[in-house]
């Protein structure tokens, strides 16, 4: 039976190789290393099944810097799941169980950077018409927004900035 937890120290290791392996490179790997001890607060969730990590999901903090000051928010990613794993309903629960631990933490708007078909189940859609941005035009058809308490994007506008370890993916 599949169980959502929150990542271990032990999980370290095993988190890294779902990466690596879901992103065929391991530059998302990488990322979640280099994110842990700087990115507070920080979410990290693994998907576990008899006894072992196949998938994990990351939530970091985001700043939109606007006209309304700088207001911060959360950013979901990397999400991945084992190749074996894929397409067997996992990282929906991941989703999920990020979007709810958001929540229970007073987080009030999540962003994604992915795929378009993907996230809007969860309640994301398109950050560009609500006059929220990622580093250039060319990101806004994958840049999304969740709003996670009801009128949380009203005042919000301008250019969201994610943890500069992003920079280096």
């Amino acid at each position: 039976m599949l169980s959502i937890r929150p990542e271990q120290p032990e999980d370290h290791a095993a988190v890294f190789v779902v990466n690596e392996r879901a992103f065929e490179t391991s530059a998302e790997a990488r990322l979640v290393d280099a994110l842990r001890p700087v990115a507070q607060p920080l979410i990290s969730l693994v998907a576990v099944l008899e006894n072992q990590v196949v998938g994990h999901i990351l939530f970091t903090p985001v700043t939109v810097e606007g006209d309304a000051g700088t207001p911060k928010a959360m950013a979901l990613g990397p999400m991945a799941v084992l190749p074996e794993y894929q397409n067997q309903g996992i990282g929906s629960q991941l989703v999920r169980a990020g979007l709810e631990a958001c929540r229970q933490i007073g987080e009030r708007v999540v962003f994604v950077l992915g795929h378009a078909e993907y996230y809007p189940r969860f309640g994301f859609q398109p950050a560009a018409p609500k006059g929220l941005r990622y580093k250039h035009p060319d990101f806004d058809p994958y840049f999304m927004v969740a709003e996670l308490s009801p009128g949380a994007l009203q005042e919000m506008t301008g250019w969201v900035q994610y943890h500069p370890e992003f920079d280096n993916v």
